[in-house]
């Protein structure tokens, strides 16, 4: 019975680590490219949107909980609990948590934080926004990357 929750749960962080992967490809290869188009004061106001709009139950449902499946599996493979191929448990889980979520809170989230403390049509603003579509679009790559990667290894702890 165990060790079908574990399964469960593995299938699960998979699916949360694509949506993820996913969320971060189309900000990397659509929204960002997008608004890098359009006038600084209108990038930076829907970019400051785009950051608040997000923090909704689904989007910190599935980004904060797979982060909490995963972590669940790196005790189930500590503890043996039925994880078939725990190297790889290990591989997705490190890379979802350390490439998503450390380099969100670390990095990207700094990055919004100080854009949103900046009037869109100022000077700071155009600063940040360029930093924006330099250094936090980099580091979106990573996440998109990380994800790809944590989604990839989890399905190689299924088969």
């Amino acid at each position: 019975m165990l060790a079908q929750i574990v399964i469960a749960i593995t299938f699960i962080a998979a699916l949360g680590s694509g949506l993820m992967a996913g969320l971060f490809f189309a900000y990397s290869n659509s929204v960002m490219p997008s608004l890098s188009q359009v006038p600084v004061p209108q990038g930076v106001l829907v970019m400051n949107t785009i950051n608040t709009v997000i923090q909704n139950p689904l989007f910190l449902s599935i980004f904060m909980g797979t982060a909490l499946l995963a972590l669940f599996l790196v005790l189930a493979a500590f503890l043996g609990w039925g994880v078939a191929r725990p190297s790889w448990v290990l591989i997705g889980a490190a890379l979802y948590v350390v490439g998503n979520i450390v380099v969100t809170m670390v990095i990207n989230v700094p990055m919004n934080d100080a854009l949103a403390a900046t009037a869109p049509d100022t000077q700071a603003a155009a600063q940040q926004w360029a930093i924006h579509l330099d250094r936090w679009v980099f580091w979106n790559h990573v996440r998109a990357f990380a994800c790809t990667g944590a989604l990839a290894a989890f399905i190689a702890a299924l088969m």
